[in-house]
């Protein structure tokens, strides 16, 4: 959802009050209490949501506002509602786990650690490949990209959102760079998952060590036009977020 959609107000009973005129927003708000509730368990897979007009009465809401947010989270796989049956939470099997707001939600709380051993999988898998093309495909526009990217990690460090924002623009240009259309739709999804456990690890503590040496070598290896060293610095990029992850886990 957009940031017109999207409302820190803490629900229920507040929703009504906060943003009141705005529907997006409060559609937004909903959306993201009852998104958060199922994604971290609150609400688990085969139980029903209490029905529209009771639900819209706790959380202070309209009926459309809450129908609406309900239809976002259909859109993301979270729940499907019948006629007669009533909205159920379906398996997690069918939620669209890489969609930025499912992202947001899962790490709004505890994250399941299973989860973020999943996200950093995928990494694993789809970063030093794409890492590789970068390096053999990139142009000057690319390179212009990754090097403002990386002089704002530089700047901000990525103890700061502008630090995090040049961390996300690195890896959606790497992704872009590698020419491949079907990776460059997962830049969304890989930057969330970047933005949200880089923020995670900060919740209670600094930064472990500082990881934007590592995104410089990446970085010079696309530049350079080496692929062995941009794949290999890629593959330890992601790795030693994994164990930066875990250390705040335990």
């Amino acid at each position: 959802m957009d940031d017109e959609d999207r409302d820190d107000s803490q629900l229920p009973g507040d929703a009504g009050r906060a943003e009141r005129g705005t529907g997006r927003r409060l559609r937004g708000a909903v959306a993201h209490y009852l998104g958060t509730a199922i994604v971290g368990g609150a609400i688990r897979p085969g139980e029903r949501l209490t029905g529209e007009v009771d639900n819209s009465a706790a959380l202070n809401v309209s009926r459309s506002a809450y129908r609406e947010a309900v239809q976002v989270l259909a859109a993301k796989g979270l729940v499907e509602s019948r006629t007669k049956a009533g909205t159920r939470v379906l398996p997690r099997s069918r939620w669209n786990l890489l969609d930025p707001d499912v992202l947001a939600w899962a790490f709004a709380g505890e994250p399941d650690i299973g989860y973020v051993r999943d996200l950093f999988e995928l990494r694993a898998i789809v970063e030093p490949a794409a890492a590789r093309l970068a390096a053999a495909r990139r142009d000057k526009a690319d390179i212009r990209a990754l090097r403002e990217a990386l002089t704002g990690m530089r700047r901000h460090t990525l103890a700061t959102e502008a630090g995090r924002a040049a961390d996300r623009d690195f890896h959606d240009a790497i992704l872009r760079a590698s020419r491949n259309d079907v990776l460059i739709t997962l830049s969304a999804s890989i930057g969330a998952a970047v933005s949200w456990t880089t923020q995670f690890k900060q919740r209670t503590r600094a930064l472990p060590r500082d990881p934007v040496p590592d995104h410089v070598r990446v970085g010079e290896a696309i530049i350079a036009g080496d692929a062995d060293e941009a794949e290999a610095g890629m593959r330890v990029l992601v790795e030693l977020a994994l164990q930066d992850t875990r250390s705040v886990m335990l």
